[in-house]
């Protein structure tokens, strides 16, 4: 296991903590992701995400990272987003849990409307 052993992974454990996503999070992408999380954030009390790599995005993508938020929630650990997608951070602010996100965006912050 470690860095060299994500076999073609979408999520790459970076060390320390780190990861990077480098997939789509769309409906047909985060079953499997959610599955692979769990064994990679297992060991770790902090995870910082970077999601530079991700190339689309829909509902299902921010639903996953919600789904990392309560779960780090409810273990006792923390999980940091960077680099979060303009999509995400849209269907996020809609949905008016973009605060729950943190992290930054790549998109500009607008005013509500």
């Amino acid at each position: 296991m470690g860095r060299n052993d994500h076999r073609n992974s979408a999520l790459e454990d970076l060390g320390d903590g780190r990861f990077a996503l480098n997939a789509d999070l769309t409906f047909e992408s985060v079953t499997s992701m959610l599955v692979e999380s769990r064994r990679l954030f297992a060991d770790h009390e902090h995870i910082d995400v970077d999601l530079s790599g991700v190339r689309q995005a829909d509902s299902a993508g921010l639903a996953l990272l919600l789904e990392w938020l309560s779960w780090a929630q409810s273990a006792g650990r923390r999980i940091d987003y960077r680099n979060i997608p303009a999509q995400i951070a849209a269907v996020a602010r809609i949905s008016e849990v973009e605060a729950l996100l943190g992290g930054d965006s790549e998109s500009s912050r607008e005013p509500a409307p």
